[in-house]
This record gives C-alpha cells, sequence and structure tokens, in this order.
C-alpha cells in the first residue's frame, strides 16, 4: 500500500510538471501517432526521441504478447520530464495506434522503421522549442537509433539493451542449447536461405512460431544489418546501457557494441533486467516485471541518461 501510495504520488507530480500532448507524422502512405511530453518552464529543452523494441512492442514499452503491460518507456519519459528533458515516443508501424490498414505484417521491414524513426528526428530537428535532439532506442529499437542517428545526424544517441552481433548469430545462439538436432539442423537451413534474400516455404511446426512465412521478409531485411557496422560508423557522442540481470540480452553484447565503438560511453546498470527494471537475482520479480507497472524504471538508468543527453560531449 505505501508503495503504490508512493508511486501515486510520483504519477500526480509528473501530470503537474509536464505537458503532454499527442503527436503524428505522415510517412509511407500511413500516419504514425505518438505521445510528446515537455517539461514545466520556458526555454528551450533537449528532445530525445524514444524507440520501443521488437515485435508488437507500442510506445510504453508494452508487448501485447506478454502477461501485462510494463510502462517501461513512459516511465523512462516521465522520469526526463522531471530532470528537464523533452521526449517524443511513438507506435511503430502496424502497432498500437499506428496499425493502420494500410500496413501488413508481411510487408513491414527494418528499413522502413528506420526510415521513419529518421523522419520523426529530422521533424524534432526542425523544431524551434528544442536544443538538442537525441535518439534513445531500447532492444531492437537500438539497432533503428544507430542506424536512424547516423542519417538523421543526431547531437548524441544512446543504445539501450542492444544486441551487438547480428540476428542470425543471436537466434544461433539463443536456440542452439533449447532445439533437438534434427530441428537445429532445419534452422540453420532456415537461416542460411534467409541470409540470402531467400524465403523458405517448408518451416517445420517446431519452427513456425519463429518463421512464420509473414515474418520472413522483415527477418530478411534485418539479417542485412550488423549492429557493430552501425555503432561504428556514428560520429557523435553514442551512450551503451546495460542491466546486468537482462535474461534477454546477454550484458556481452554490450560490451560487443563498445569494443566496435571504442569512444562510446558503456554504462552497465547492476540488477537492472531488459525492461530497465531493478530484480537483482530475484526470479520471482524477474517474471513479474514482465506483467506490471508497479516497479519502477532503474534510477540509475535515468541518472545516467538525463545526464549524457544535457552533456553528451562528456562522453567524448
Amino acid at each position: 500500500m505505501r508503495f503504490k501510495l508512493l508511486l501515486s504520488l510520483l504519477m500526480l507530480s509528473v501530470s503537474v510538471h509536464a505537458a503532454q500532448r499527442p503527436v503524428s507524422l505522415d510517412v509511407g502512405g500511413g500516419t504514425l501517432y505518438g505521445t510528446e511530453l515537455l517539461p514545466d518552464g520556458g526555454g528551450k529543452f533537449p528532445v530525445v526521441l524514444l524507440h520501443a523494441g521488437s515485435g508488437p512492442t507500442d510506445r510504453d514499452g508494452n508487448n501485447r504478447l506478454l502477461p501485462g503491460p510494463n510502462d517501461s518507456l513512459r516511465m523512462v519519459a516521465e522520469a526526463l520530464a522531471q530532470r528537464g528533458i523533452a521526449s517524443v515516443r511513438y507506435d511503430k508501424r502496424a502497432i498500437g495506434a499506428s496499425a493502420l490498414p494500410v500496413w501488413k505484417e508481411q510487408d513491414l521491414r527494418l528499413d522502413d522503421y528506420i526510415d521513419d524513426a529518421t523522419a520523426w528526428l529530422r521533424k524534432l530537428r526542425a523544431d524551434p522549442r528544442f536544443s538538442r535532439v537525441v535518439m534513445a532506442g531500447h532492444s531492437e529499437g537500438a539497432q533503428i537509433a544507430a542506424e536512424a542517428c547516423r542519417l538523421a545526424a543526431t547531437d548524441a544517441c544512446v543504445l539501450i539493451a542492444g544486441a551487438g552481433h547480428p540476428l542470425d548469430d543471436i537466434l544461433r545462439e539463443q536456440l542452439k542449447s533449447k532445439l533437438p538436432p534434427e530441428l537445429e539442423a532445419q534452422n540453420e537451413r532456415i537461416l542460411a536461405a534467409l541470409k540470402q534474400g531467400k524465403t523458405v516455404d517448408d518451416v517445420p511446426p517446431g519452427l513456425m512460431m519463429l518463421y512464420h512465412p509473414s515474418v520472413q521478409p522483415y527477418l530478411i531485411s534485418s539479417l542485412k544489418h550488423d549492429p557493430r557496422t552501425a555503432i561504428a560508423a556514428l560520429t557523435m557522442p553514442v551512450l551503451i546501457l546495460q542491466g546486468t540481470s537482462d535474461i534477454q540480452v546477454q550484458p556481452s553484447e554490450a560490451k560487443v557494441l563498445a569494443a566496435a565503438a571504442p569512444k562510446a560511453k558503456l554504462v552497465v546498470v547492476e540488477g537492472m533486467n531488459h525492461l530497465l527494471k531493478m530484480v537483482g537475482d530475484d526470479e520471482a520479480m524477474q517474471q513479474k516485471s514482465y506483467g506490471s507497472p508497479e516497479f519502477p524504471v532503474a534510477p540509475q538508468l535515468i541518472d545516467a541518461l538525463s545526464t549524457f543527453i544535457k552533456a553528451p560531449s562528456a562522453s567524448k
């Protein structure tokens, strides 16, 4: 009860000291819908574009395939507003309010997500209310952020819980101990074909959830991108944020990214999981955090993120 009261007071504080409004952007035959959150006060603010992770994850960081909402990105935006930092977060194509008939699953490509993020960044750059434009991508959004930051020439770039290896390497590593030998061979066959840009018709039932025909074009587009190449091409200050309790992206992936961009600043948050919540080694807390907004985002993450956004040159 005491925790819920404190959380309610925090939410009240956010509503008093920040101005929220809906925003939209026309792209590729459709419209993307998002939320702008401005700090209280006058003058110019730095602004960060927040990008969600893979699959059906919305602007707030909630994925409809999970047990419930976690509100991680909404909490990040609200915490940044209290630090004097504006933000925009939006629903990707075919997700949330941006789930328009014009966008079908089989038509989605990683490159479209990159182009959409680039368009948002350029819109923010042209807005006289903002003093500095930064992008922060979470999970798959980190890959998108690295690519979009280069195209839009942002003032700084933040990669949160992002993979360092290409998608095919990640899938092999994740599945090698979980698949029987016959399915492991089939997985390798499918990955090899997708890597060559070829779709696969004969997907075994045991792999259909991962390689359904409707998602294969998206996987093909993703396999063309390497996170190491993307981060190495960035010339602006870069911050890499990673939690030690992340069970989806291993902490070692952050080190791979850091090795590809030696000038980047690496911050590892002890006890933070993939949803940016502090769970430590508690398996029950880890599991509960995936379906409950009761857990606040890690304060260490907000400290590192806000400091970097306000003075990104410090990471050089």
